[in-house]
């Protein structure tokens, strides 16, 4: 069908065509893109220059990353540090971390945190678990057969492990479990290491194809391939508690006097803080998170770094710790689930690709790299928003920002 931009909206407009049609008529991605936001500027009245005016090829973005788009949005991208690892290998990490938000005074704290660890001698980082998971849903006859069927994957698990790695050359299964079972219900927790990639599209693939194999084998009934028990873009204890993504531990001891020069407070007042708040205050509340502030530190850099915004929720819980030793601020943050990835996704995109290489961490082999960044820039945002509430900055901050 050879239509111009005119003739496409006509037919938009009386039904002929949908929306999503329109690259099989232009067979580009741009050009759709922008008769797409024509229509919808026409359609609503309204005037959508910003969000038509992009550098990002649309080609690659339509076929992996979005459907029907008309644009992009803008979200301001700063960057802090250079922030100071000592990784578990030996290695020292050094480097500036970008982020992208609209909260102001958020990268100022976080770039004073930096400062504290950079006079710290650096943080240390340890990853402690990497795996992603699907957990699907399998219904039995009874309880008896659902225990049968527990029992039936645990003694197969070879078998099952040799057909779910058949649909991947990266991902491994590591195991299944927990397997848990209510009625005649039956969840089993498949556990993939997934390289660099973040891997839920690997892991659905691969516990597919496991699930096909254990519904030939036994006598049940798949009610979904995903059950919840994964658990994926939800806070859940069992991620607190088994991990998903990166599990990761970011630590450093500040010295009495750069607590007193830069956060302006002690380290008394620093522990007492964060007991208050940060783990009594969030056990009356029933958080998952044990914390100050995660999810500002994690959203930043996924949106600056093509990461999937969604995992945010799952890379907001976590725990605090603030101990004095010695006269000194020992303070930590524990991350049990990041899903992160330094290929695939939105990392293919032209802005995250950039961002990642403000980081050296684009592509194969960098994804601990990459991980270990994040949770230096979490621990970094930790600790200046606890510190500013022990010295009862956090407000005056804002008001000097302007905001």
């Amino acid at each position: 069908m050879d239509l111009n931009k005119e003739e496409i909206i006509e037919k938009l407009n009386s039904g002929e065509i949908r929306l999503h049609e329109i690259e099989k008529i232009t067979e580009d991605a741009n050009i759709a893109t922008d008769i797409r936001r024509q229509f919808i500027e026409e359609k609503t009245n309204t005037e959508l220059k910003h969000i038509g005016s992009y550098s990002i090829d649309m080609t690659d973005a339509a076929k992996k990353n979005i459907e029907n788009q008309i644009g992009t949005i803008q979200v301001p991208v700063g960057v802090v540090g250079p922030v100071l690892i000592n990784s578990e290998d030996g290695e020292t990490l050094e480097g500036y971390v970008p982020m992208a938000t609209t909260e102001g005074a958020l990268l100022a704290s976080v770039n004073r945190g930096c400062s504290v660890i950079r006079r710290s001698n650096g943080c240390s980082i340890s990853i402690i678990n990497n795996q992603m998971t699907r957990a699907p849903v399998l219904k039995c006859k009874n309880v008896h057969e659902a225990n049968k069927l527990k029992t039936w994957i645990e003694e197969n698990f070879i078998n099952i492990k040799e057909v779910a790695e058949s649909t991947t050359n990266h991902g491994k299964l590591i195991k299944i479990d927990p397997v848990a079972i209510v009625g005649h219900f039956v969840y089993p927790r498949f556990v993939y290491e997934t390289g660099d990639s973040m891997g839920m599209n690997m892991v659905t693939i691969a516990t597919q194809e496991a699930i096909n194999y254990i519904e030939k084998e036994n006598d049940l009934h798949v009610i979904a391939l995903s059950s919840n028990f994964c658990v994926d873009k939800k806070p859940a204890a069992l991620n607190m508690i088994e991990g998903r993504g990166k599990s990761i531990i970011a630590e450093v001891t500040v010295p009495k006097e750069v607590v007193e020069k830069i956060l302006k407070t002690t380290p008394e007042a620093v522990v007492e803080v964060n007991y208050a708040k940060n783990l009594v205050g969030s056990a009356i509340a029933g958080s998952y998170g044990y914390n100050a502030h995660f999810a500002n530190m994690v959203a930043a850099v996924f949106l600056a770094c093509g990461q999937d915004p969604a995992h945010v929720v799952e890379g907001s819980i976590g725990i605090t710790t603030a101990e004095n030793v010695d006269g000194d601020l020992y303070f930590s943050v524990t991350i049990p689930d990041l899903p992160v990835a330094t290929v695939g996704g939105g990392t293919r995109l032209e802005t995250a690709t950039e961002s990642l290489n403000i980081m050296n961490v684009k592509g194969s082999g960098n994804v601990c790299k990459f991980a270990s960044f994040v949770a230096s820039i979490v621990l970094a945002g930790e600790l200046s928003l606890v510190g500013a509430l022990a010295a009862g900055h956090l407000a005056r901050a804002h008001q000097q920002l302007g905001r």
